[in-house]
């Protein structure tokens, strides 16, 4: 029963308790900065990010499984423990992830007295927090990837206004200097180095 719980819920934990949220909108402002939305497909850049997700998560996934999953199929706990059990390392991760601010934001939406401890911190509050937190990160992390090809979007429009081709769309121009540089810099190797590190492995 516990197993078919779990897998009836694992695409909404996947999006709401793990890092998937802040890989998927980094790997579309990729996208987006390089100006072809279009490549890679969707499906690559789900497919990435659920893999990379799989990597950030192994070690609290792993925990779970030593001190929830293992115990309860063996018989050695019930499934209430065993719930208890496994809460406590996805809680860990997502304290990890979690800004203050954000966490007092949605302490003072529910009411509650400030948390002395982080076990007092209720999941229902701890989720929605890390999640706006996740957010954050992503948006951050994808304005720093806007910049350099914004840069080169800037002085190529600006190239062709002194040369007076102000009809010529910049975007068609700049496109291959983008993906040059994307590809000189080793673009895809930076993205998902910068991706594992800011959860802090």
């Amino acid at each position: 029963m516990l197993l078919l719980t779990v897998l009836s819920l694992a695409p909404a934990l996947l999006v709401m308790i793990t890092g998937f949220t802040r890989i998927v909108i980094v790997l579309s402002f990729v996208r987006n900065a390089i100006a072809v939305p279009q490549l890679p497909p969707n499906q690559v850049v789900v497919g990435l990010a659920i893999f990379l997700t799989f990597f950030v998560m192994a070690p609290t996934w792993n925990q779970v499984n030593e001190q929830a999953l293992q115990p309860y199929l063996k018989g050695e706990i019930d499934q209430q423990t065993a719930v208890v059990q496994a809460e406590i390392p996805i809680r860990e991760f997502l304290f990890r992830q979690t800004r203050e601010r954000d966490l007092a934001l949605f302490v003072d939406l529910a009411n509650l007295t400030r948390p002395k401890v982080q076990d007092d911190v209720p999941i229902y509050v701890l989720i929605p927090a890390f999640i706006i937190s996740e957010l954050k990160t992503a948006f951050q992390m994808g304005i720093l990837i806007f910049i350099p090809f914004l840069i080169i979007d800037m002085v190529v429009a600006s190239a062709l206004m002194s040369m007076g081709m102000m009809m010529l769309p910049p975007s068609v121009i700049s496109l291959p200097f983008k993906l040059l540089l994307f590809v000189m810099v080793d673009g895809w190797h930076l993205i998902v180095r910068s991706l594992v590190m800011s959860f802090g492995q």
